[in-house]
């Protein structure tokens, strides 16, 4: 047997298969945009599960404001370390982004004790405090979930976009359901389905997307006119 030893080949390879998954189970499909399309493919990519081309919801011009808060060099907030150390750094880096996961800060471990709260919970009014544009992306950690909704709705804290996409069986269908009435930009996965890998794919896929839009702007805004139209 010949093996694809090349992981970049792999995983082309994968999406031209569930592409083609998708058009053989649901030949009809249409996608709203190559951005919703790439995070569902992502999550398929991730979990072998097709469901996710039916669950996967974006409200309120979420994509948009995700593009707004990278543009602007903002702050993706995780609630975890696994989804902090799946989402592709080197990427975020270049595009001036910060990331973080407060969930073992001093901090918080501190303002959890004194609330008597989870940490998860203590890492969003944390959260609060930090400047500028935010992206919160919660993938195992519903309270914190509707914790963030419950501050929103008090003028506590500003969420830009919230990637709701906790895994679960406690307060999991619930807290996607607040989001889903809340009014917050968000991507939100229906059911029960989800976790911090989901988070990653969402991300990532969002990354590349932005990656190759503002390369494909720094290349036609920096090269000179005669060079684009191949004079000289």
């Amino acid at each position: 047997m010949a093996y694809i030893q090349n992981p970049s080949s792999i995983e082309e390879k994968s999406f031209q298969i569930i592409q083609s998954m998708i058009a053989e189970k649901d030949p009809d499909y249409v996608f709203r945009s190559e951005m919703e399309e790439s995070i569902i493919k992502r999550a398929i990519h991730t979990t072998g599960d097709f469901d996710y081309l039916y669950t996967m919801r974006f409200e309120h011009g979420v994509l948009e404001k995700i593009e707004e808060v990278l543009r602007a060099k903002g702050t993706i907030l995780l609630d975890s370390t696994i989804s902090l150390n799946g989402i592709n750094k080197r990427v975020l880096d270049q595009l001036g982004v910060s990331y973080r996961c407060l969930i073992s800060d001093e901090e918080v471990v501190q303002l959890a004790k004194e609330k008597q709260i989870t940490r998860a919970m203590a890492a969003v009014e944390v959260a609060a405090g930090i400047e500028g544009p935010k992206i919160f992306a919660f993938g195992g950690a519903p309270t914190a979930l509707s914790y963030l909704i419950e501050l929103a709705e008090q003028g506590r804290i500003k969420a830009d976009a919230v990637i709701g996409v906790p895994v679960g069986f406690i307060h999991v269908e619930e807290s996607k359901e607040e989001l889903l009435q809340s009014g917050l930009p968000a991507i939100v996965n229906l059911g029960r389905k989800g976790g911090s890998t989901i988070v990653v794919g969402i991300l990532n896929a969002v990354i590349y997307q932005l990656r190759a839009v503002v390369t494909d702007d720094y290349v036609r805004y920096s090269t000179p006119s005669s060079q684009k139209e191949g004079e000289g």
